[in-house]
């Protein structure tokens, strides 16, 4: 699950040009929990995050549109258990990811032209947040059984800015121009109900959920890069 989940976010870069896309952008992503999230999830996140601009700021109009997806790990756990009672000489991994999958509306207000181009962004819309438990074979790496054990919904909104900054192409046609992206953000998440490290416990065979409970705030910070398609022809 947590691999597909990475392919699509990396498929927004590789197919941006494909679905007629101005710009598109890949970036790594670093989630620092604020507000009540903080004090329920006291640990980094990481992850990646794309984005799609069908409309990218020009000299005719500085103001972009685009949809943007991000995928974050805020916490993992791992730990080494028999096959079964009745195969106790076989052992695989059990794996545990707490995952944050997020699209947003991406608005954007940026300087047009130049090597260096500084932007505003606005951002509006959810999150889906749950949580995994994966089986690996210790042999081969592969993963042979999951189950999500816990799931909710929380919208969100915020706004970050960044700079955009030159490092090949013309920046004066922006013909398949490519920039180092670097730039922060900070989400405003609603009230969703969530586990984190530890909330999973197994007593007498059966499994037991600490539900944690708060708003989502998130801080962000990416680094990655943006590729401009064919700018001059579409103005």
């Amino acid at each position: 699950m947590k691999k597909n989940l990475i392919l699509l976010v990396i498929i927004i870069l590789i197919s941006g040009k494909q679905f007629f896309a101005q710009s598109t952008g890949l970036n790594l992503t670093l989630a620092i929990p604020s507000g009540e999230f903080k004090e329920k999830v006291d640990n980094l996140g990481f992850g990646l995050s794309g984005h799609i601009n069908f409309l990218s700021p020009k000299p005719i109009s500085p103001f972009g549109i685009g949809l943007n997806l991000g995928y974050i790990i805020y916490g993992s756990e791992s730990r080494t258990e028999p096959l079964s009672y009745t195969i106790p000489d076989v052992y695989v991994n059990v794996d545990r990811t707490n995952n944050l999958l997020n699209f947003h509306l991406l608005f954007t207000v940026g300087v047009p032209k130049g090597r260096i181009r500084p932007y505003i962004e606005g951002l509006f819309g959810g999150s889906y947040i749950y949580t995994t438990t994966s089986v690996i074979s210790q042999g081969t790496g592969e993963e042979f059984a999951s189950s999500t054990n816990f799931d909710d919904w929380a919208w969100s909104y915020g706004a970050g800015g960044g700079f955009a900054i030159l490092l090949s192409g013309d920046p004066n046609t922006d013909q398949n121009t490519i920039y180092l992206d670097l730039k922060g953000r900070y989400l405003f998440g609603s009230e969703a109900e969530y586990l984190k490290q530890g909330s999973v416990r197994i007593e007498n065979g059966r499994v037991q959920y600490d539900i944690s409970k708060s708003k989502t705030d998130l801080i962000t910070v990416h680094a990655g890069v943006l590729i401009y398609f064919n700018w001059a022809t579409q103005e």
